[in-house]
């Protein structure tokens, strides 16, 4: 008896869009904080994967095998990503916060946030206004913050990835973390 998970003649690719589309559109979603980017990632893949159904050898399961395939897709999405060109004004953002010498704006200096002994992690109000902000960042902002705080890479591992100088990296973390604090405060901080 052949070891393999499932033979040639047995694959139905209509059955694995069935079983394993809404797992890979959450996986997709997580990676790329897009729903519409998410579906079209994994209707990518059910593409690559009809064209490529003749080189599947069963020695993984299909979802295995179409995870591979979204997992590569997720991956030339940020390649193709990280070659296009980002501009934007610093002092502009920089200035919405400080004054000339350098001191916080009365307006825009940070509250003192009043948290009782629920961890904001557990808060699905305050998650849903973070999710909202990050949206929010231009998108290498986005990606430093979801690299250094969420993945838990550092400064150098993100550099490398990103193909950014260290103190490119440095500036797009401190403007990033200025404008969540803003965003986050002007829609969930009350007073």
């Amino acid at each position: 008896m052949n070891n393999n998970y499932y033979k040639v003649s047995e694959l139905n690719l209509t059955k694995w869009v069935n079983d394993y589309t809404e797992d890979m559109l959450s996986w997709a979603l997580f990676k790329v904080s897009d729903s519409e980017l998410a579906k079209d990632l994994v209707q990518d893949t059910f593409l690559v994967a009809a064209e490529k159904i003749s080189t599947f050898k069963g020695k993984s399961s299909p979802k295995t095998w179409l995870f591979s395939i979204l997992n590569f897709k997720i991956i030339d999405h940020y390649r193709a990503k990280k070659k296009m060109p980002f501009a934007f004004d610093g002092d502009e953002v920089i200035s919405m916060f400080f004054n000339e010498n350098g001191e916080w704006k009365k307006n825009k200096a940070p509250h003192e946030w009043q948290i009782d002994d629920t961890h904001l992690l557990d808060d699905k109000e305050f998650n849903e206004v973070l999710k909202l902000c990050m949206d929010l960042l231009p998108e290498k902002w986005n990606s430093c913050v979801k690299l250094k705080y969420i993945l838990g890479k550092s400064g150098k591992q993100i550099c490398e990835q990103m193909d950014i100088s260290k103190n490119n990296y440095w500036q797009m973390i401190h403007r990033a973390k200025l404008s969540l604090r803003e965003c986050i405060e002007s829609k969930w901080y009350k007073n």
